[in-house]
């Protein structure tokens, strides 16, 4: 827990606010008017708003703060560093690490290209998206290329490149898809109307592109170019079959975006409509990462930051369901970003509340399709799993498997490991590691029957999930004790098997002879897989516990290190490598060890990897 001391030093500032538990992660990022009040506000006991904050809490070890000028900034900067380093609190964007974007290059003759990027880099270049339909996305980029004679190429084409003649016109200009700028065939002035056109389009506007077309199209006729006539026909067909596609849906033309987010079961739906010009031009779905349980108000408030700051196309109006936190704010932050008046509407009636109706009824069967999705995934079997349950002449398939297996160095540091497969997959949050407490010196027997009394008198205990097989990674005598463990509990309806290393035999309990079992069975290979993590899972513990020892009995040499500085030090840091790059004045402010002794714990590390180097060469 924290040392609420902390507190007081917090400023009464706008800001934003970063909580970090024992490992030094950033666990949550929020913002602030007055970050002093909002901070304190997590730790007043009464008015918690729900459990969803005590956990928080509880795992808070450190606070770290950044003052900002104004609420505006803290909004933007809250929703930057959350993209950045994905608290585990936070709502998240989940597929926000490469969203797809239409980029428009600041040069002299722009590309007009698909890009994927995390964040929008401050170089000029004009951004249309966060697209998650991806379908939408291309057929819009196959109708610019069809109807605009667009280089595809990625030279840095300028007036110098063309005096030079640097670059050569490529297949492109004789098929007529590109007017060959790169040798100067099309001025700057023209190639820069036609990217006009271009954002046009993209921004739903389409009317100019037709008037351009259709005037392009008489004139060729009239001249009696009728190979150009043809061509402009078909790129006018081409805009027009596509517009037909987006339906008018309002009649005062304004450009708008329609907000909804809903969440059930921490699986949370984020859907935005788009609406230019009048005309519905697309529908994007964003999967939200819900840690804990929130109302609507923040969903839709974390949803809407995250958004707007992934992106340049901000309409005039934004109509959401529910109240968002600090609407003022919020709508002070799109108004500087976008140099116009933004409006945020919470339509009760009329044609706008119809438009958040249909959101709200597309959000919500996105989110019943995802949870449908999941439920079939429980139900399921992999044919491992299935193949399994036939090799060993199970009564049902075994979904649950769990893993055990002890390791030590002639009894030095005994521990043993645990890790659980679910439907054939690893499930880590459920492994379990093990000390050993009853047994001294080399003896796996006694320490597998302590490990599987212990796991299983626990189970019982907090009524937890008890699984359908048990793998012991060992032979007949680690399964005997295991199988005692197991009845001396009342378990011994559970299947538990023992898999011996040397020629991948199967055991099972009262036989003598291993299980006929194919070696090429997929539920053998399944076997082996899960005895080959939990020996990696055991073995990777005894190493941390040995070394952890070792290095408590270096640190006991160090004149003033005591066991209790020893015990300060090993609850902030895992092992010396979280150490050495750190002054020892972080140190110091993290352990509360003097400074003189902190200097030598540095000294004492830099020496311990200088002979690790000494010995690896």
């Amino acid at each position: 827990m924290i040392d609420r001391s902390i507190l007081k030093s917090i400023p009464s500032l706008p800001g934003v606010y970063f909580f970090k538990n024992r490992s030094n992660e950033t666990i949550y990022i929020g913002k602030a008017k007055i970050l002093k009040n909002r901070v304190r506000s997590y730790f007043i006991s009464s008015g918690h708003g729900g459990s969803k904050t005590d956990i928080l809490v509880k795992n808070i070890n450190s606070i770290e703060w950044l003052v900002v000028r104004d609420e505006v900034e803290a909004i933007l900067t809250e929703a930057n560093l959350i993209k950045e380093y994905r608290p585990k609190y936070n709502i998240l964007l989940k597929d926000d690490k490469s969203f797809p974007y239409i980029q428009i290059t600041k040069e002299s003759f722009p590309q007009v290209i698909l890009v994927r990027l995390k964040k929008l880099p401050n170089d000029g270049s004009l951004f249309f998206g966060p697209y998650t339909d991806t379908r939408q996305l291309r057929e819009s980029l196959k109708v610019i290329h069809k109807i605009f004679p667009l280089r595809t190429c990625n030279f840095n084409i300028n007036d110098q490149s063309i005096i030079d003649n640097k670059y050569q016109i490529c297949l492109d200009y004789h098929i007529k898809r590109c007017d060959g700028p790169c040798e100067g065939f099309v001025s700057q002035k023209t190639y820069n109307e036609m990217i006009k056109l271009i954002i046009q389009f993209l921004r739903g506007r389409d009317q100019k592109i037709k008037i351009y077309l259709k005037t392009e199209m008489d004139n060729a006729s009239d001249e009696l170019r009728f190979e150009d006539a043809v061509r402009f026909r078909d790129q006018y067909n081409s805009i027009s079959n596509f517009s037909k596609k987006q339906k008018k849906v309002t009649q005062d033309g304004i450009d708008r975006d329609i907000l909804v987010a809903t969440a059930k079961n921490k699986i949370g739906i984020g859907v935005i409509l788009k609406v230019r010009n009048g005309f519905f031009i697309g529908k994007e779905k964003f999967n939200l990462s819900i840690s804990l349980q929130s109302n609507n108000e923040k969903i839709i408030t974390e949803f809407f930051k995250q958004y707007y700051s992934s992106t340049m196309d901000i309409p005039k109006e934004i109509l959401v369901e529910h109240t968002i936190t600090d609407i003022n704010d919020h709508i002070s932050w799109l108004t500087k970003i976008s140099n116009r008046k933004i409006s945020i509407i919470i339509p009760k009636i009329g044609e706008k509340k119809r438009l958040v109706e249909i959101c709200r009824k597309n959000c919500e069967l996105q989110l019943k399709e995802i949870l449908n999705k999941k439920e079939k995934r429980k139900e399921l079997i992999p044919n491992a799993v299935e193949r399994l349950k036939e090799d060993l002449n199970m009564s049902a398939p075994p979904r649950r498997i769990e893993g055990f297996d002890n390791s030590n160095i002639q009894g030095a540091f005994p521990v043993a490991g645990m890790v659980c497969f679910i439907d054939g997959k690893p499930v880590k949050k459920e492994y379990r590691k093990f000390n050993i407490k009853s047994v001294d010196g080399p003896d796996d027997f006694k320490s597998m029957y302590e490990v599987v009394s212990r796991r299983y008198s626990r189970v019982i205990k907090e009524k937890l999930p008890l699984p359908d097989l048990i793998l012991i990674d060992g032979g007949k005598g680690q399964l005997s004790v295991a199988k005692s463990a197991l009845d001396h509990l009342g378990l011994s309806y559970i299947t538990v098997i023992g898999l011996a290393k040397k020629l991948e035999e199967v055991f099972l309990p009262h036989f003598s002879e291993p299980q006929n079992i194919s070696k090429h069975s997929s539920g053998l290979l399944l076997l082996r897989r899960i005895r080959d993590e939990v020996h990696r899972y055991a073995i990777s513990f005894h190493r941390q516990k040995r070394n952890k020892a070792q290095n408590k009995s270096i640190l006991l040499t160090i004149p003033g290190m005591g066991k209790y500085r020893v015990v300060s030090f090993w609850n902030t840091f895992k092992s010396f490598n979280d150490v050495k790059e750190l002054s020892a004045e972080e140190i110091k402010n993290k352990t509360k060890i003097p400074i003189k002794i902190c200097e030598k714990i540095l000294v004492l590390i830099n020496k311990k990897n200088e002979n690790k180097k000494v010995i690896n060469n």
